[in-house]
């Protein structure tokens, strides 16, 4: 089973509030604002600040088109 995309639409970065979004090919939602990415762990999204990891400049560069 995968990742039920329809939860984007009530999902929330816990730290800014604000819209995730889920690449293509990616196991993470991407918050762009806080430059974090959220892993997801077995269909599940892990919306921890302490789990998550900061996107690089290159990486958020890479997703614009996202």
């Amino acid at each position: 089973m995968a990742f039920d995309k329809q939860l984007l639409d009530i999902l929330a970065c816990p730290v800014c509030k604000g819209k995730l979004l889920l690449p293509k090919e990616q196991s993470e939602l991407i918050c762009r604002f806080d430059r974090l990415a959220y892993p997801i762990k077995d269909n599940i999204p892990v919306l921890l600040d302490t789990e998550a990891r900061e996107l690089s400049l290159d990486e958020l560069e890479s997703l614009k088109g996202a």
